[in-house]
């Protein structure tokens, strides 16, 4: 089975001459083995106009139009006995019919219709796969098509109208192509991801990796990658997930972030069916280094790094890359020593001086580092990279399907490249999207330049997208797991917002989350209310007024309360209003403050009960609390703002100048007297204020900090 992967923004005089011929092939041969796949993208690869890619388990990826048809073709014989030549001649001018300009069209247009003279088909008496490329290159192309329809080519003309109306399959074809990828984003919109990419070879088994770095912290772009591993191996097929670290630059990685790792998968519900290391394949990555050395697929490199990214940015040829095969084994030896001269030197595969796409530009493949391994101490002094050692060990592994991000689309051909040098089993790739957000950084490095320079508090800071970050925050598993999978395997790459993610969590932490009161602590005001009993008293309320399965808590009443300055405030003259948890009571008296410059403050009131009133008529129902009967517990409530200022970081931005200056605001307030019996971890809601996650338990002496969690209603992440 082969795939075809389509860019489906891309310019269609490009894809659909392809697109039509796999068509073809179906319409003639019931076991035509090509699926296509679409990607809501311009290009398959960033900075490379590249609209189609053909894959396959025996051959590196096709990406160059007419290739891409002569390689289909090959996989039918139904055609075979056409003027296979002459057909081929033909379908490789199909190219030639890509610009968008009328200019460079003209002269192959010409050529066309001077060769339709006299002629019902491009090759002989009988549709050949020329005339569908042909037609589909033309078709897909504005300008030529504009002139197809204004008939000023009369014999293309003629021809292009025959083939449509003699092979009713076209027009529902075109169709159906331009509308595939608007569909796809409507069912997933609807019902959520759609997971049904027909990965290949799943009936041989499944067996994934996630292979995170232990240089940081895992971040919620990890978690994506772990959980649709995760999702692919054990829910979709019964497979096998391994975790891989990924540990090959000992200068970033160190065992507290590995240990890390594995305690955030275990939080996540992901459990690894075995767990790695690269650095457990050392000795066989050496022996494949020698291998391609040996081969005369790989060289020494001592070009310094700005030279040598001038040179393969420009497709300059490092002075190098012809050394003699014993030079190339002597610096991999001196290499090995980790002295001064080894450091000076890299390995590069020989991949290719020119190729468009820069991945394929002679990657480095091993560097020198005496740096000690925090796995195997100072047994190595080289190591390799990570494109060199991730198909090797892939296909040692095991590993049948590669699913990784869309940033390393430029890099497939490196992968495909290793393993084809060296000989391995193949594996085969999916990509999907990162997923990205609003004002949120996800690269590690600058994670860690806010973490050594104080910026947050650490790796679990609530401002962070780590999963420690935002678990500390208040989300919870679940929502976090159903957010991911939601967004699925696909390869949209957006910005999403943070108010989608928590608006996720709320559902979960609604029906479970216990009601408490808090008052904020600055200039609260003392209602005295008449009509209540002279000794204060307690009565037991549930937690939850629609779940009763989280029990009951004290809620004291007293003569005298205190009030939200807020909600005093809002408050008229003998206006009913509901007490919550109490009933109504009428404002007799509002005190105002003498200071001029603080009028408005209220400074006490006078309310009395009425609590045969009507809830359902009041327009207030305030919360509140009562000063006797239970002690009331201090808290500091604590909000949190995002780090960055502007939405999407582009590459040139220097973050240090969209740095938010304040992100976090404390509320000093008194909490009823149940908080004290909170515990670290626990999701509550105080009513009318929101939920929080008890970040630090009371202590006499020592107040409760609760974090706010974000419900998806606000507009910004505070």
């Amino acid at each position: 089975m082969s795939t075809l992967n389509v860019a489906s923004k891309a310019n269609q005089a490009t894809t659909l001459p392809a697109l039509l011929v796999v068509q073809y092939a179906k319409e003639n041969d019931p076991n035509a083995q090509v699926r296509i796949e679409f990607a809501d993208v311009e290009t398959l690869q960033s900075g490379e106009h590249i609209a189609l890619e053909l894959s396959s388990t025996s051959q590196s990826p096709v990406h160059v139009p007419s290739k891409v048809i002569r390689n289909i073709l090959e996989m039918h014989k139904f055609w075979r006995g056409m003027n296979e030549e002459l057909i081929y001649e033909w379908l490789d001018r199909v190219d030639w019919f890509a610009p968008t300009d009328f200019k460079s069209v003209e002269g192959p247009l010409l050529e066309l219709d001077s060769h339709l003279t006299l002629r019902s088909y491009v090759v002989g008496y009988t549709v050949t796969p020329a005339d569908f490329a042909l037609w589909g290159a033309i078709r897909g192309n504005k300008v030529a098509y504009a002139a197809v329809k204004k008939g000023a080519m009369l014999n293309v003309t003629r021809w292009f109208k025959f083939v449509e109306e003699t092979n009713s399959w076209i027009a529902p074809a075109v169709q159906s192509l331009n509308a595939h990828a608007q569909e796809r984003k409507v069912a997933r919109s609807k019902e959520g991801a759609n997971y049904d990419i027909a990965l290949p070879d799943t009936e041989k088994g499944v067996v994934t990796r996630f292979p995170p770095e232990p240089s940081g912290y895992l971040h919620i772009g990890h978690a994506k990658a772990a959980c649709l591993n995760d999702y692919f191996a054990h829910e979709m097929y019964q497979g096998t997930l391994i975790c891989r670290f990924d540990d090959t630059n000992p200068s970033k990685e160190k065992e507290e972030f590995q240990n890390a790792i594995v305690e955030d998968l275990a939080l996540m519900g992901i459990k690894p069916d075995k767990t790695t290391n690269t650095s457990n394949y050392f000795q066989e990555l050496h022996d494949y280094c020698i291998t391609l050395l040996k081969a005369s697929k790989a060289y020494a490199d001592d070009t310094e790094r700005e030279t040598m990214q001038h040179e393969r940015m420009h497709g300059i040829a490092s002075k190098r890359r012809d050394a003699t095969i014993e030079d190339n084994l002597a610096r991999f030896d001196e290499m090995k020593k980790g002295n001064d001269e080894g450091v000076r030197w890299c390995i590069r595969a020989k991949m290719s001086v020119d190729n468009p796409n820069k991945a394929m530009r002679d990657p480095v493949i091993y560097r020198c580092n005496p740096q000690p391994h925090h796995r195997t101490g100072d047994k190595w002094k080289v190591y390799p990279t990570y494109d060199f050692a991730c198909p090797i060990v892939d296909s040692i592994e095991g590993i049948t399907h590669a699913l990784r991000t869309i940033e390393y689309r430029d890099r497939n051909p490196q992968y495909y490249w290793m393993l084809e040098a060296l000989n391995l089993r193949k594996v085969h790739i999916w990509d999907f999207a990162r997923m990205n957000f609003i004002r949120t950084l996800l690269s590690k490095r600058k994670l860690t330049k806010f973490v050594e320079s104080g910026v947050v508090w650490g790796w679990d800071d609530p401002r962070f997208p780590t999963i420690r970050g935002i678990r500390r925050r208040g989300m919870t598993i679940e929502a976090l797991r159903e957010f991911i999978l939601k967004q699925g395997p696909s390869r949209n790459i957006v910005n999403l917002d943070w108010t989608l993610f928590w608006a996720t969590n709320k559902k979960y932490i609604d029906p479970v989350a216990p009601r408490h009161t808090a008052v904020t602590k600055e200039n609260a005001v003392t209602a005295t209310v008449k009509g209540a009993r002279v000794a204060p008293y307690t009565e037991d309320k549930p937690k939850h007024g629609k779940n009763p399965e989280l029990g009951t808590k004290k809620v004291a009443y007293s003569s005298e309360i205190l009030i939200d300055q807020a909600d005093a405030q809002a408050f008229a003259q003998d206006e009913e209003i509901t007490l919550m948890n109490w009933g109504n009571a009428i404002v007799r008296s509002i005190t105002h403050s003498l200071n001029p410059l603080h009028r408005s403050r209220v400074t006490s009131l006078e309310l009395e009960l009425h609590l045969q009133g009507d809830v359902k008529k009041t327009k207030q129902k305030i919360t509140w609390l009562a000063t006797q009967g239970q002690e009331l517990i201090p808290v500091e409530l604590v909000d949190f703002d995002y780090l960055i200022t502007k939405e999407k970081l582009e590459e040139d931005d220097n973050v240090d100048d969209f740095l938010n200056p304040e992100t976090v605001f404390r509320t000093e307030a008194l909490a009823d007297g149940n908080v004290a019996e909170l515990k670290e971890h626990d999701v509550i809601q105080f009513e009318r204020k929101g939920y929080f996650r008890v970040d630090r338990a009371f202590k006499h002496g020592e107040k409760a900090v609760m974090f706010c969690i974000p419900t998806g209603k606000e507009s910004k992440g505070k």
